[in-house]
């Protein structure tokens, strides 16, 4: 997968006749020849080319996990000055619509949507294998739900287009509803769970594209999200999670570390991953880089510990009094003064303002010996969050004594007590906490949050960690001035 999705490619006139490991192009057209004959591998090819926006520097490759420094477990670090002066904006809840995070997170997803609608137009009639058009069609669906779903989520209701971009058309589009946005999401992820081969069925470099357990819980995930409003979604929850786990997954086997180890990928937890191949074809800060920004920008400052070591995303204090004694996840996660060495070298507190670091995405030189050659995976979603989803949904439906178990097999491979008895409010908040050390630093937290209580929930905790700017407008971003400007029918959001 990382081979094939590296070279994002459409294709030029003379490639139509090669192999799909052939295609070189970087820069995809914006729309297929009508005259051509779209081939099995021409699908192929146009399907690759979807993936290529999740490695943005402006997605996953940066500003999905620093998502986090918004939600509080972290702070920018970075170098002083105006070093992520836009992060540090929004992490104070002072965004305006000139804000660079807010601009360049809603400008990345909307190439990969153009791309997927081209395959979802090109696809539907060709005369290809039948499987390989279910593919590649379940695929775009799946990846349309997911550039969407981030976009709803940071800005609320988005334009919808479905076609491919029309010149002759006005690229005028006003806002659809948020409830327009979430039916073709839903119904992107139902289409996309029907087309898509398990991930067992993948073999070889197929390894890592979308499956069938990641577009369901992709659907998990947008009906938790939805739930405040309409509690039968919950068990809709319940049965796509138990879904997944009929499929043979099993945490007992999975290692928590394993899943940021680069030389992993793709392992027994992972249900979908942005893949990287730690080339150095392109350049680290383009478009198409194909090594992981994470150990770079994360790497304690001076340490020597990684190529890079740029120092960003430092744990706050409050979230690491949060770590439960003897949760194994702690020396995996972060650094700290006193936590085993990496790689024969001791930590120390200086290496931070805060006096911590991120860990758990720190890349040895043995692997990554370079700033830009990093080929850890990105991991979107993995089994224990299935777990979690399980827990907190029979939770909200009353069933807290069934929520126990979900939430123990994840505290299980912790190496922590299991939990008993509680009430339905101690759940919530025990399930809430175990999200957040789980996937601490994966991008989930700042989303976890806005959703639970329909936002209350990340109101009343980033007041009571000194963020008082933040309130219920404001967990959301502006839209850009420059995107309302060039498109006079986008309303701003309430609050800017």
């Amino acid at each position: 997968m990382k081979n094939t999705i590296k070279y994002t490619i459409i294709l030029l006139a003379a490639a139509l006749m090669a192999s799909c490991s052939d295609f070189l192009e970087k820069r995809p057209y914006d729309a297929v020849d009508p005259d051509m004959a779209v081939t099995e591998d021409v699908a192929v090819a146009l399907t690759n080319a979807c993936y290529s926006t999740l490695m943005s520097s402006n997605l996953y490759n940066m500003r999905m996990w620093t998502l986090d420094i918004l939600a509080g477990n972290s702070n920018v670090g970075a170098g002083g000055g105006t070093d992520g002066l836009e992060t540090i904006q929004a992490a104070d809840f002072i965004t305006q619509s000139d804000n660079g995070m807010a601009l360049y997170m809603w400008r990345s997803p909307w190439p990969g949507i153009a791309q997927c609608n081209i395959v979802l137009n090109s696809l539907e009639k060709a005369d290809i294998d039948e499987s390989v058009k279910a593919q590649c069609l379940g695929e775009a669906y799946f990846l349309r739900a997911h550039y969407y779903y981030i976009l709803v989520r940071l800005y609320g209701s988005v334009p919808i287009r479905t076609e491919p971009y029309d010149p002759s058309t006005s690229a005028h589009i006003a806002r659809a509803t948020l409830e327009e946005n979430y039916d073709l999401i839903i119904a992107d992820c139902r289409k996309a769970i029907e087309l898509l081969p398990a991930k067992a069925e993948y073999t070889g470099s197929d390894l890592g594209r979308a499956c069938k357990e990641a577009a369901m819980c992709q659907l998990a995930d947008v009906y938790l999200t939805l739930a405040p409003n309409d509690n039968a979604l919950y068990s809709e929850v319940v049965t796509l999670c138990e879904d997944i786990a009929s499929y043979g997954w099993d945490l007992s086997t999975c290692d928590f570390a394993a899943n940021f180890d680069a030389t992993v990928n793709n392992g027994p937890e992972s249900l979908f991953e942005v893949q990287y191949s730690g080339s150095t074809e392109y350049d680290f800060w383009g478009g198409n880089c194909q090594s992981s920004w994470a150990s770079t920008f994360m790497g304690p400052r001076n340490s020597d510990f990684v190529a890079g070591s740029y120092g960003w995303n430092q744990p706050t204090e409050e979230f690491m009094s949060q770590w439960e004694e003897g949760d194994l996840r702690k020396d995996v996660t972060v650094f700290y003064e006193g936590c085993p060495d990496f790689d024969g070298k001791a930590y120390k507190k200086t290496f931070s303002n805060t006096g911590y670091n991120v860990r758990k995405f720190c890349v040895p030189k043995s692997v990554s010996p370079e700033f830009n050659t990093n080929p850890a995976n990105w991991i979107v979603y993995r089994y224990a969050d299935v777990l979690l989803k399980k827990a907190e949904a029979l939770n909200e439906m009353g069933q807290t004594a069934a929520a126990e178990t979900p939430l123990n097999i994840v505290r299980k491979r912790a190496g922590l007590p299991a939990v008993s008895s509680l009430s339905q409010d101690a759940m919530r908040e025990k399930i809430i906490h175990e999200r957040r050390m789980e996937l601490a630093f994966e991008g989930h937290r700042w989303f976890d949050m806005i959703r639970i209580g329909d936002g209350q929930y990340a109101v009343e905790f980033l007041h009571s960690i000194g963020k008082t700017n933040a309130n219920l407008n404001r967990l959301i971003f502006p839209i850009p001035q420059t995107e309302r400007d060039a498109n006079p029918l986008i309303e701003q959001n309430p609050g800017y």
